[in-house]
């Protein structure tokens, strides 16, 4: 009987006040990391009765935390590593240790931790390879998919500190990690998604605006080193900034009305040019510099994938999707495979926060390729927004893959259900493993919709406290 052999989950953006899976104190939106939320209470315990059926209880599973896991970007570092080790503290408990390996894959919202990882493995290369005086080799900027991922000295040393986990290592693979199947006629890749949307190629765009001739980079490896530190900084940092950080905060929570957003850019235009006097100028005409730059920002990221509510993948998305799939990684399961491409390929990755699962026909793949998508765990909008959700993907040993998906936000709470669902064909006859957790799913009907009811009294809360922070005065 297949058993649960692979976990992945993405965009949890622990630390993220807006996180379902990030606590909050009683009746406020300010995070208390010190307690994991009952979302992610509940959480663990469909994902510690689902593991505790498998067949042999010799293996456990290995987990696959699949970028945006930590909330860098607009939280600060020391709270999302309390709320990650809430996290740590429930499904790996003593004794009761729900995975045996973890892999983690970076996305745009914790980019750092590949940035910190690959820059120590490159110390410690050179310090180990290369005598004082030796050339040294250039830094590099991806994993392979299959094989060599990098430990992560910050992830490490962070669980390292609770006694039973102190021989357990933390590894960092980026932007694509695979497996594949013993006979090589299968694999599954796991990539955040952020790649597969056009702003976080927007130096290489800009490059060939600027110089006709040059074209957007075919190798992941040209991809990632030209566009890493525009991911790093604005992606990954500027919202830990100080009094930066908390400007950048708002101005992406008040994207959700444009009045709100103009009022508050005008005020910091405003502001800003009166403190800081441009030699030259006036503070009128810098007030309106400042505010045509910031509105510029606001555009950015208003025009950002898990804004578009109306479609699983907008336009621009499904064109980054084929692009990602048929380029980049293709030519890097190509290279490492030495032009055998295995014939059946699943790609799952989440970042739009709003999941799905289904099957695609990808120029130079052998098969139709199954793609899902594990949404996330974060209230974007005030309104409930249908598409938007999170979901978990389950693998066997076999390679065979299938969605939980978990929830999926609703008007009213008793329209929150779990259910499994598999990328396919209209009318294929759902796999073994499919409908082995589709049963298990349904003969714990209780503990899945004591979830449900947490996510939708989260869902709830963090959207009222979107809205008043939207309508604050500013």
């Amino acid at each position: 009987m297949p058993d649960i052999r692979y976990v992945s989950l993405s965009d949890t953006h622990f630390g993220a006040e807006n996180s379902l899976l990030t606590n909050l104190k009683t009746a406020s939106d300010e995070v208390d990391p010190s307690k994991p939320s009952p979302v992610l209470e509940k959480l663990v315990e469909c994902l510690a009765y689902l593991i505790s059926l498998n067949e042999d209880q010799g293996s456990k599973p290995t987990l696959v935390l699949n970028g945006d896991i930590f909330e860098l970007a607009l939280a600060d570092t020391h709270i999302a590593a309390m709320a990650f080790e809430r996290f740590i503290d429930l499904a790996m408990a003593p004794g009761r240790e729900l995975f045996e390996k973890i892999i983690y894959n970076p996305g745009n919202h914790d980019h750092h931790l590949w940035e910190m990882a690959r820059e120590t493995q490159y110390v410690e290369y050179i310090t180990t390879n290369f005598p004082w005086g030796a050339g040294l080799p250039a830094p590099w900027h991806t994993t392979n998919i299959f094989t060599n991922p990098v430990r992560s000295y910050f992830l490490t040393r962070l669980i390292r500190r609770l006694p039973h986990l102190r021989e357990k290592t933390i590894e960092v693979v980026y932007p694509n990690f695979g497996l594949q199947s013993q006979d090589r006629r299968k694999c599954i890749i796991f990539h955040h998604g952020h790649y597969v949307e056009s702003i976080y190629i927007l130096t290489s765009i800009l490059k060939t605006l600027l110089f006709p001739d040059s074209e957007i980079p075919a190798d992941i490896w040209d991809v990632e080193a030209e566009n890493f530190a525009w991911i790093d900084f604005f992606w990954s940092m500027l919202g830990r900034s100080g009094d930066v950080g908390r400007v950048v905060s708002c101005i992406y929570e008040k994207l959700q009305d444009p009045k709100q957003v103009k009022k508050l850019l005008s005020n910091l235009a405003n502001g800003l040019a009166q403190r800081y006097d441009l030699p030259g100028w006036g503070d009128v005409m810098e007030a309106k510099l400042l505010e045509w730059a910031f509105h510029a920002v606001a555009d950015v990221v208003r025009g950002l994938e898990r804004h578009r509510v109306e479609r699983e993948l907008s336009e621009d998305m499904e064109k980054g999707l084929w692009w990602y799939v048929q380029g980049p990684l293709k030519r890097q399961i190509q290279v490492e495979c030495q032009g055998n491409m295995p014939p059946k390929v699943t790609f799952v990755f989440g970042h739009t926060h709003k999941p799905f699962q289904r099957d695609l026909n990808f120029w130079g793949y052998e098969d139709w390729v199954d793609v899902y998508n594990t949404g996330g765990w974060v209230v974007d909008t005030v309104a409930p927004q249908p598409l938007h959700g999170g979901a978990v993907t389950l693998t066997d040993e076999n390679l065979e893959t299938t969605s939980l998906r978990l929830y999926n936000e609703a008007e009213r709470p008793d329209n929150y259900t779990v259910s499994v669902e598999q990328a396919g064909h209209p009318g294929d006859s759902p796999g073994p493993f499919h409908l082995r957790v589709s049963r298990l799913v349904r003969a714990k009907f209780e503990l899945f919709q004591a979830f449900s009811g947490a996510a939708a009294r989260a869902v709830h809360v963090r959207a009222e406290n979107l809205r008043a922070r939207v309508y604050a005065s500013v």
